[in-house]
């Protein structure tokens, strides 16, 4: 158990620190897709570790797993968010910044799916496996939609060619 609560001590920092990271880039960015990008990342980080939280409070009163406590976790807008801007913010590339920025917000997503993902499969608790599941499979969904941006950031020419291209066969 204390292995646990480490370990969600340690999801609880990297939430919160990678909240404030993307806020502060959405604040920074001048680019539009950037700006709904990681001010959307941002929020979902947010409530993410104010569930983290709620969890490992719980967990530390009661010694276990929370039984009667409803831990769910929003699915991401992210990909929506990405592509309304992308459609809506014209064709203006990103800045250094913000394809550093995007780089290093791709990291923390690769290592926060990886660090989820072994959480679930330490589990044998069929509620933990889904909690530790669905966070994996959030910040790999922000992962790929990071990807994206960084394509529209480097070239949004091409980006939008690959767009129309896959929305005229139907994928």
């Amino acid at each position: 158990m204390e292995e646990r609560l480490n370990a969600l001590e340690i999801a609880l920092k990297n939430e919160m620190n990678e909240h404030h990271f993307y806020l502060k880039n959405a604040e920074r960015t001048k680019n539009p897709v950037g700006k709904a990008m990681f001010a959307q990342i941002a929020d979902e980080e947010l409530e993410h570790y104010e569930r983290l939280k709620q969890l490992a409070d719980n967990w530390k009163r009661d010694q276990k797993w929370p039984e009667t406590l409803p831990l769910k976790v929003k699915d991401t807008a992210v990909r929506s968010v990405f592509g309304r801007a992308a459609r809506g913010g014209g064709q203006s590339a990103g800045d250094d910044d913000d394809r550093k920025a995007v780089r290093k917000a791709i990291e923390f997503e690769a290592r926060g799916a990886q660090f989820y993902a072994e959480l679930r499969d330490q589990s044998a608790d069929p509620k933990e496996k889904a909690f530790f599941g669905l966070l994996s499979d959030i910040e790999r969904e922000h992962f790929a939609s990071l990807k994206d941006t960084e394509e529209f950031f480097v070239d949004p020419a091409a980006w939008y060619q690959k767009a129309q291209s896959s929305g005229l066969d139907g994928a």
